[in-house]
């Protein structure tokens, strides 16, 4: 589902305003069993949510200070999401400049690349934070709209992003030629 989500567009509607951009870069987490998930630590945790209903969000608040977003994938009670890492701003632009600004008085104008070049990025962008955990994505006021599958010669893949243990598995995928993706894989 990772790789399916890519092309996709995030849609937050936020204060009557309709925020969005397409998936550039996603990560996946399979469950207790994968070392890097936080379902790795059960349903009782922080990550009930993946055990939950696919299609719904699981929004956490990590090292204190950032909220990052995952579509849950798999049937309820397998614990599997996917972590959505990058987007390419599509709509209300102007609001996602304001979001960050809000939390980061100090920078100035950011180009488009920068504004959801990551996982927390793009939540202060899209005004995204606990309130919308468990909420259905497929439709409301947070919600992934169906696209057209990308080619797969156009996708990338490589190691998780910024974990330690998991690293020999390729469960992060991105859009190759995208100027939007987080970080991009040495090789």
């Amino acid at each position: 589902m990772a790789r399916a989500l890519l092309g996709k567009r995030l849609v937050r509607v936020s204060r009557g305003r309709r925020l969005s951009g397409i998936i550039v870069e996603t990560e996946a987490y399979m469950g207790p069993d994968d070392v890097a998930s936080h379902a790795r630590h059960g349903e009782a945790s922080r990550a009930a949510p993946m055990f939950g209903e696919p299609g719904h969000a699981y929004v956490y608040f990590t090292y204190g200070m950032h909220y990052c977003l995952n579509c849950v994938t798999e049937p309820k009670g397998s614990g599997t999401a996917v972590l959505i890492r990058a987007l390419e701003p599509d709509e209300g632009i102007a609001a996602m400049r304001r979001n960050r600004r809000l939390r980061s008085a100090h920078l100035k104008e950011l180009p488009d690349h920068e504004l959801t070049d990551g996982p927390a990025k793009l939540c202060q962008a899209l005004d995204l934070d606990q309130r919308l955990n468990r909420e259905d994505l497929l439709g409301g006021t947070l919600c992934i709209e169906d696209a057209p599958d990308v080619p797969p010669r156009k996708i990338g893949k490589s190691s998780r992003v910024g974990i330690r243990r998991g690293r020999e598995h390729q469960w992060r995928f991105y859009l190759k030629d995208s100027v939007f993706v987080s970080a991009h894989p040495k090789y």
